[in-house]
């Protein structure tokens, strides 16, 4: 990366470029190697977090078309579509996608199709694999396998590490182990399991920098805020449904009512009802809720069959509510352009 720009020391003319919007790099890694060579540096990463430049864009799949990615530039109100990902796995559900250090990763999953590994055709089987797609590059690349496969678990990023827990291996068997991944490293260590497991699906959510896990239909919370110190269980009874983080703040969708939940169950406030452009509202499932700047985001799923539809609706929509302010208000955005239907994964991308 030498000589970048003529009269600069190389550490002040990274932090030029630094500064100029993600959407550029594609043109400015034709101006020489020595910029294409830049841009594609994890520096260029940490000097654009050090001074504030990180952009935020969100990173959705869904059920249709298979294994395609779409990233969302909420600046320009722009939809691009990825590089399909690579694995040989058909119908790949219930995985997790995360992202750290300016990368996407997709981790695990399960499947009803036939095993690659053992040709099973009978069993639903889950998957170790981990992939990560660089957005500067436009890659995907295989990374190191989780020391255990595994399906709808609780998936989160700690200081940079990501962490996963709980979920089912293959034959739908439920599993207490949890483990972290330096992506600096590429490696898998095992920390302390959850002091429970239960027989249904689990999530994670971090909030003051503390991981917490939840198992659908049950009010407590494993909550984890280093490995080194294990894991506490807590009781805080919070609202059933999907949920999502916006600025430090837990959202819960309920009902139809989006809600604001403080730690403990009784410190709720309610903050908007559903969109009244979004007709039959309640009917759609499978949508992803995500938080974005100040914004909750709504995205995709299907809406019937119920009372008045018939048949089942994919949807490419995007509702949006604005938090942020007194009186929170609902708008759209532009539509997913080539996915539709049950998102599948959908994560906050930070370049």
């Amino acid at each position: 990366m030498s000589g970048l720009i003529e009269g600069l020391p190389d550490a002040v003319a990274l932090q030029c470029l630094a500064r100029v919007p993600f959407s550029l790099y594609p043109s400015l890694q034709l101006v020489c190697r020595s910029w294409r060579t830049a841009l594609r540096s994890p520096e260029l990463f940490k000097a654009r977090r050090e001074l504030g430049a990180l952009e935020e864009f969100l990173c959705v799949c869904a059920f249709e078309p298979e294994n395609l990615w779409q990233l969302y530039d909420p600046l320009r109100d722009l939809w691009l579509t990825l590089p399909v990902l690579p694995s040989e796995i058909r119908h790949l559900a219930h995985f997790c996608v995360v992202s750290t250090a300016g990368k996407l990763f997709v981790l695990g999953g399960g499947s009803d199709d036939v095993d690659p590994l053992t040709g099973d055709h009978y069993g639903i089987f889950a998957t170790d694999e981990v992939w990560s797609y660089d957005p500067i590059l436009q890659h995907w690349d295989r990374r190191a396998s989780m020391l255990v496969p595994r399906a709808m678990f609780a998936c989160c990023v700690l200081e940079g590490k990501i962490i996963v827990a709980g979920g089912f291996t293959s034959c739908r068997k439920s599993i207490s182990k949890a483990e972290i991944y330096d992506p600096e490293k590429d490696i898998w260590v095992p920390i302390p399991d959850l002091p429970h497991t239960h027989n249904s699906a689990c999530s994670g959510v971090v909030i003051d920098g503390k991981l917490h896990v939840l198992h659908r239909g049950l009010s407590t919370v494993q909550v984890l805020e280093n490995a080194a110190c294990g894991w506490a269980v807590e009781d805080y009874g919070w609202l059933q449904g999907p949920m999502a983080v916006v600025r430090g703040e837990l959202y819960v969708l309920s009902h139809g009512v989006i809600f604001k939940q403080g730690k403990e169950q009784r410190l709720r406030k309610m903050m908007a009802a559903a969109p009244a452009s979004a007709l039959d509202f309640q009917s759609r499932i499978g949508f992803a809720m995500i938080g974005l700047g100040d914004e909750l985001y709504m995205i995709g799923g299907v809406i019937g069959p119920g009372r008045w539809n018939v048949d089942i609706k994919p949807l490419s929509d995007v509702d949006v509510l604005t938090v942020g302010i007194d009186r929170p208000t609902w708008h759209q955005v532009s539509p997913m352009t080539q996915c539709r239907g049950t998102v599948l994964g959908c994560a906050l991308l930070r370049i």
